[in-house]
């Protein structure tokens, strides 16, 4: 890579530190069992697993947010908990880790904050217990939402994200809402789509499928082709207006779609991963680089490379993770 990227790029790291970032999403609490198989079961065929340790960590769009902090950055989490056990422990690991505003979190008694549980052996998950009920707006909580959203774009943020995991939080109506507000405000706004949603995120700053929501969220077959990739993301681009567009390809890197006065400009970015030991909170880690980076440089071709520099990182870290500015530019200097 070109030294004079790379210095851009350092300068975009090192800048993460005075932007704000704003998070709408479901948020949830991750449980990991880490053991051994040393048999089989006499009850069932299913293997036995012997627990070592335990570990609670951030899921979900909360994921999002450890990821800001990590990062250097303040991340400002919007959300709805229920009022349980596991909403205590998820807010309470966001309040004690620095950089993460839980001020705008709604706890609503009539919900049950979503729990995810995989229990990993020989740095295998054997298997994965969600504990989960979709949520469902009552006008009292979703105008106090949209209150809430109203109040910290009027407050100040660089960016706006939007950690669509499709469990209810952000409804077609919030997405609309936060949309409208932010273009309003100027704010630049980046999402991580789920299907169901995906003509709601018009007019964005950059939208960040995987190729599977790419395809699905345009009701079409899914292909691997490079061009068809590129195809597809130049219709996207135009058929929701977007600023840019970011999918997504695992092992493959990315590609990176500008829209620049009408004109698409296509760059695709291998991988910088050097070894995969799960992909796990990848996607959170691309969304959160992406909208620091963006905040800090306006330039969404640098920060799509900052981004992949991290993917690359997280993927070989087990469970969620995040990566540190240091290791960022450690890395962005090999």
């Amino acid at each position: 890579m070109d030294k004079l990227i790379k210095q851009e790029l350092i300068k975009i790291v090192d800048n993460f530190k005075n932007k704000t970032i704003g998070i709408i999403g479901d948020v949830i609490l991750d449980k990991y069992i880490f053991g051994k198989v040393r048999r089989i079961s006499p009850e069932a065929p299913v293997p036995v697993v012997e627990i070592n340790s335990e570990k609670i960590s951030f899921g979900g769009s909360s994921n999002v947010a450890s990821n800001i902090s990590d990062l250097g950055g303040k991340a400002v989490m919007l959300s709805v908990l229920g009022n349980d056990s596991a909403a205590s422990e998820i807010s309470s690991m966001m309040r004690e880790k620095k950089g993460i505003d839980t001020s705008y979190i709604i706890f609503d008694e009539s919900q049950k904050t979503i729990e995810k549980t995989r229990i990993i052996a020989e740095h295998q998950q054997v298997v994965r217990i969600d504990r989960e009920t979709k949520f469902n707006y009552d006008n009292k909580i979703k105008q106090k939402m949209k209150d809430n959203i109203k109040n910290l774009i009027k407050k100040g943020i660089d960016a706006l994200v939007l950690s669509d995991y499709g469990k209810g939080v952000l409804s077609r109506e919030i997405i609309e809402y936060s949309i409208e507000s932010s273009l309003k405000a100027k704010i630049p706004i980046f999402v991580d789509p789920k299907i169901e949603h995906f003509m709601s995120y018009k007019k964005v700053t950059s939208m960040t499928p995987n190729i599977m929501e790419a395809f699905s969220g345009m009701r079409r077959p899914e292909k691997r082709e490079q061009f068809e990739i590129e195809k597809l993301g130049i219709e996207i681009v135009k058929k929701l207006k977007l600023k840019s567009l970011i999918i997504t390809q695992s092992e493959n890197g990315m590609t990176v779609f500008e829209n620049l006065n009408q004109k698409i400009k296509t760059t695709h970015i291998p991988t910088k991963a050097k070894e995969v030991f799960d992909v796990t909170g990848a996607g959170d880690t691309v969304i959160s680089v992406l909208s620091l980076g963006y905040a800090a440089s306006k330039n969404i071709l640098h920060s799509a490379m900052v981004a992949n520099y991290a993917a690359g990182l997280v993927v070989a870290k087990i469970g969620t993770a995040s990566a540190t500015p240091q290791e960022l530019k450690e890395v962005i200097n090999e």
